[in-house]
């Protein structure tokens, strides 16, 4: 805080106080150069001061005591020792010059248009080198009085910057040109770069400093909402990455996109600090995703990181602290509410009520009592950058700290960026980089045993310094004391992590239009993961006696180690060639990619009556019974004291690759682009193992035509279009065409067990790859003088050969085959409208949206389904749906159950009960369904929530006035489900209440949507449209306001200072009952709440400074 005070300090004694307008001033300051005092004067009044730097040095210090003077009095005494003299303008522009200097003023006049010939309003007009200026009226006209020499500085949102020399001139009219930089801006693609004008396809670009100021350690996380096409759903646990899926779910076994920094494949980018990003790009349609052959199905996000830039050595600090806090809390019964449901629970499952509540007359929020109420998040960045022509160097050292929402979970990371560029000559160039990080993430944690847990029971019995166990008397197994549970990892659960990225590049360009590029890539990973077991000291209420968390009075120590090392080669030949009217950029090349990953996990336990594993980190290492492998000091246990072994696991794969991509572009008009790739994988059959992929794009700059030039409305056109196949070899086994065996149960043999050996999965010896049909249409547009731009595009995606399981045959278990086909089709479309007012305010208006369209067309064979949890994959019906009875009221009376479809198929039932609907009887002959049939069973069952939302849409207000910069983002869905996976009771547990059960059914009229509380009737808790809930909402994703401090010396040691405040998810309109209405989770089940982990609200502040 000290250092952030003292940068802020310094930056704010350069400001320009351009706000004040008294005529008067004081001052006191002694042997001060000239140029200190006019600084002075300026801060405190609405003079400003225009002069030759070097005149003024020449000058001798003055000194000088006013008391609410006169400013031109002052100055008359500042001057009086000096052989300058000085003239007033308009707008209090007060001009030096050497003494009987005739300052030749002019007052100039004039007119602003566009290429169209119209007016121009709130164009800015300002005399370079000082704040005097004016803006033009509704007509476009200005008028300004400056020196004869000034340099005129004309400046309007959506056109170029111009300035103009005045040389006496009395009327100048300005031509503004349209400010196309978004079309000329340089997006990078597979294996090199182009103008977004000059692709056919979709791709978005993000600058990195949209995702530097917001309190997210994982950078992507703040492009939710701001992206077309892109869902990104964030979990709120330190350190977790978020789930990403571009343009919807297209394969059952794989939704991440492909992550390629700075050239290296990679499937996280967890080891970047968000203040190294330079740009994010994300890839989306079929000819830019083609050259990325196998991996590029699920979407590209290409990030280009910071390198050094020839110039003056530059120092960046980033720093920036939040706090976070839960918002949005689950409702759940408190004492009082939990007496009566449980009482009357017990009563109708034939019991008395319960008879010891004046033993527990405690009333326990346990998501408060297990959570911060104000967890910090911090990240500190400090960066050197300076380079020549011939090398550019850049380095950067981060630290973020990240406290999770439960109580002693913490995210240490250290981060480090190196780059290096070398330029041996005009042709050879060298270049080096290395990312990498050492983490201690948390453990994995959620709030459902807070939840779950009873309330009537107080957390702690501080008489006797232990916990407090929930009631035995219940009779039946609960959670544990959640605050112990937390307690229990506090210091017992040890996670790092280390990685390194690197790479090695050398770049030869030679016969003037040829390149030649060869780059080795590395990644190594490290990760160890040690857990204590300790005993926990549990004090039970009605045995007045202590008993043990873990119920057997043993502690244990889980560890797993894991590595893994990835190397990926790439040679890249490349040309370029303008010839006339035509352009042409072709490359080739062939790029290697290697992959190995070595695991070891185990366990050792204390056996009863053996000695304690100490709770000391130094001795929790599986392999030699908790010895100290540092100091080779033998552990205290031995194998009368412990038992248990570690497993390992270890897997390599390996690809190769041929690939060419040819770009061609006729008179800027006319576009072509066309990709091939052949990819070759260990992982598939060897008959099947190479696979080529190939796209073709093209697109038309309508508004290039001379037809155009007649019409003024818009000023930007392109029509575009893409068709490709894509690929996708991704599958939870390696070798899955290979058969393995695995340990079966044992088998007599003469006198001795054998063990048996079972085949781990049926083997498919003609597994192929997954292929994506994909084809993209649209259009780009820009109107109203540029201020308006609009982007859209209609995409399909057709999968086949599907990468799915086998059902198990004979009594083997599942393996893996080419069996199905997706169809997942929608449209996007984003829109901003960028403005300046006449006041000088700037401001912009983006918004986007994204349908979505998602159906399984068949998987294996016709009546077979993947059934993951409580979500279906099934032909006809969209990927993941959630598949249930519907409930169509509850049981009133014995009556109003006699006159109903017979449901003594799925159990006990009676008053109170759900009521579910007769949908269906058996199907025929011909596998397809039939009518109701009078009874209510498993032929009942039906789609009753979708996980995959209608459309995703966001939408942006920023606006900036001199120096201020706010920003609101707002994110949303519409039209999903979410199945609620708790709160719906257990037989074998008793557990606290959704506060809704407080509507319950107790007779009848008194519900017909809340049955009955008895856990007796499992009829309750069948899949059904009660446990689903909408998934729609609306979020305040962002609201962020900053300030560019005006530094006027730029000799300074400060050159730049940016200071922000933010504040994230401030607020979520939601009808859902959880924390929070998003999740993620597999290709196949996703969208379940499980009580999932919240996504909290961050208010955070800081400062980016450039030295």
């Amino acid at each position: 805080m000290k250092l952030t005070f003292a940068i802020i300090l310094i930056g704010c004694l350069h400001v320009s106080a351009g706000v004040h307008s008294q005529s008067k001033v004081s001052l006191n300051m002694q042997s001060a150069d000239i140029k200190k005092v006019l600084t002075a004067i300026e801060k405190k009044t609405s003079f400003r001061f225009l002069y030759n730097s070097n005149l003024l040095s020449e000058q001798p210090k003055v000194s000088i005591i006013a008391n609410n003077e006169d400013v031109l009095s002052v100055v008359n005494k500042i001057l009086a020792n000096t052989l300058l003299a000085y003239e007033v303008l308009n707008n209090n522009l007060v001009v030096l010059k050497k003494e009987n200097t005739i300052i030749d003023q002019t007052v100039v006049k004039g007119r602003i248009t566009n290429t169209a010939g119209e007016p121009l309003a709130a164009v800015s007009i300002r005399v370079k080198g000082s704040n005097a200026g004016t803006s033009t009226d509704a007509d476009g006209r200005y008028s300004i009085e400056v020196p004869n020499d000034a340099v005129l500085v004309i400046s309007s949102i959506s056109y170029l910057t111009q300035e103009v020399q005045v040389n006496g001139r009395t009327e100048i009219n300005i031509v503004l040109q349209p400010n196309n930089t978004q079309l000329e801006q340089v997006v990078v693609i597979g294996y090199g770069t182009a103008q977004k004008r000059d692709i056919t396809g979709t791709i978005a670009k993000v600058a990195g400093k949209e995702v530097a100021d917001k309190p997210n350690t994982n950078p992507l996380s703040s492009l939710q909402g701001k992206v077309s096409g892109v869902s990104i759903i964030s979990t709120g646990l330190p350190g977790q990455e978020p789930d990403i899926r571009i343009r919807g779910t297209i394969s059952r076994s794989q939704t991440k996109p492909l992550y390629v920094v700075d050239g290296l494949f990679n499937d996280n980018i967890n080891f970047l600090n968000p203040s190294d990003i330079e740009s994010i790009e994300i890839l989306k349609d079929p000819s830019s995703l083609a050259i990325f052959g196998v991996r590029g199905a699920n979407g590209v996000i290409i990030v280009t990181t910071k390198k050094g830039k020839a110039g003056q050595l530059t120092i960046g600090l980033n720093s920036s602290i939040g706090m976070k806090r839960i918002t949005d809390k689950i409702k759940m019964t408190d004492a009082t509410g939990f007496k009566t449901l449980y009482d009357e629970q017990r009563i109708n499952e034939g019991n008395t009520p319960f008879a010891y509540y004046d033993k527990y007359n405690g009333n326990s929020n346990w998501v408060d009592l297990i959570s911060k109420k104000n967890a910090i998040i911090s990240n500190n960045n400090l960066s050197l950058s300076t380079g020549t022509d011939k090398n550019k160097f850049y380095f950067s050292v981060g630290y973020i700290k990240e406290q999770g929402l439960i109580k002693y979970e913490n995210l240490d990371k250290i981060l480090l960026s190196v780059s290096d560029e070398l330029r041996l000559n005009k042709a050879i160039k060298l270049s080096f980089n290395l990312n990498g990080y050492r983490a201690t993430p948390p453990p994995t944690s959620d709030f459902i045993a807070a939840i779950n847990a009873t309330p009537i029971v107080t957390a702690y019995n501080t008489e006797r310094s232990m916990f407090n166990r929930l009631p035995d008397e219940i009779g039946g197994p609960q959670v544990a004391n959640p605050l112990m549970l937390v307690e229990e990892k506090k210091n017992t659960d040890l996670q790092r992590e280390y990685r390194a990225i690197g790479s090695v590049t050398a770049d030869v360009t030679f016969l003037r239009d040829f390149n030649f590029k060869a780059t080795y890539y590395m990644d190594l990973g490290f990760n160890d993961e040690r857990r204590y077991t300790p005993i926990i000291n549990v004090y039970s209420a009605d045995l007045d006696a202590v008993s043990f968390q873990n119920g057997y009075n043993t502690t244990k120590v889980y560890q797993k180690n894991n590595n893994f090392s990835k190397f990926q080669q790439d040679y890249i030949l490349s040309w370029k060639k303008n010839l006339g009217d035509h352009s042409i950029t072709a490359l080739g090349g062939f790029t290697t990619y290697f992959s190995s990953y070595q695991e070891t996990n185990g366990s050792v336990t204390q056996r009863a009556g053996g000695l304690n594993i100490p709770r000391n980190k130094r001795f929790w290492y599986v392999d030699n019974f908790y010895g100290d492998p540092e100091t080779k000091i033998s552990g205290i246990a031995s194998e009368n004291d412990v038992f248990g072994n570690p497993k390992p696991l270890e897997w390599e794969a390996a690809s190769i690759s041929s690939l060419f991509r040819a770009l061609y572009n006729y008179q800027g008009k006319y576009m072509l682009n066309f990709s091939f790739r052949r990819d070759g994988s260990s992982d598939i059959s060897p008959d099947n193992r190479f696979q080529n992929f190939v796209a073709v794009g093209a697109a038309w700059e309508m508004s290039r035509e001379k037809f155009m030039e007649r019409q003024s409305f818009l000023d930007y056109l392109k029509i575009k279009a893409s068709w490709g196949v894509l690929g996708n070899q991704f599958t939870e086994i390696h070798y899955a065409y290979l058969p393995q065996l695995i340990n079966g149960a044992g088998a007599p043999f003469g006198n001795n067990i054998v063990t048996a050996f079972l085949p781990a999965y049926f083997a498919d010896p003609n597994l192929q790859w997954e292929k994506v049909r994909s084809v993209e249409a649209g259009f780009e547009l820009a109107t109203l003088k540029n201020r308006l731009r609009v982007e859209a595009a209609y995409f399909n995606k057709f999968t086949k050969q599907l990468l799915t399981n086998y059902p198990p045959l004979n009594g083997l278990p599942s393996g893996i085959t080419n069996a199905g086909e997706i169809s997942n089709k929608g449209i996007e479309a984003s829109a901003t409208w960028t403005d300046k007012l006449s006041n000088g305010i700037g401001y912009s208006i983006s918004g986007n949206i994204t349908t979505l369209n998602n159906k399984v067309l068949s998987v294996y064979k016709p009546g077979f389904k993947i059934v993951s949890g409580n979500s279906i994959t099934e032909a006809g019906y969209p990927i993941g749906y959630f598949f249930g009875y519907v409930v169509d009221g509850i049981y009133q009376s014995y009556a109003d159950k006699l006159a109903s479809p017979n449901a003594s198929s799925l159990g006990e039932y009676g008053p109170g009960d759900f009521k579910y609907k007769d949908i269906a009887g058996p199907p025929d002959a011909n596998g397809k369904p039939t009518g109701p049939d009078g009874k209510v069973d498993v032929n009942d069952r039906v789609l009753i929530g979708n996980p995959t939302p209608d459309f995703l849409y966001g939408f942006s207000l920023n606006a900036d006035y001199k120096g201020f910069e706010l920003g609101i983002d707002f994110q949303g869905v519409y039209g999903n489900e979410i199945y609620r996976d708790w709160g719906n009771g257990n037989t074998f547990a008793v557990f606290n209440y959704r506060e809704e059960r407080l509507n319950r059914w107790h007779g009848a009229g008194t519900s017909n949507w809340e049955p009955q509380v008895n856990d007796l009737r499992p009829i309750n808790r069948l899949p059904s449209n009660y446990m689903i809930e909408d998934g729609s909402y609306l979020r305040i994703r962002n609201i962020s306001l900053a300030y560019n401090v005006p530094l006027k010396d730029k000799r300074a040691l400060i050159r730049s200072l940016r200071v922000f405040l933010n504040a994230q998810n401030l607020k979520t309109f939601k009808h859902n009952s959880g924390f929070s209405p998003e999740f993620g989770g597999s290709a196949v089940e996703f969208g379940v709440d499980r009580g999932s982990y919240p996504l909290p609200a961050i208010f955070s502040f800081g400062f980016n400074a450039t030295f």
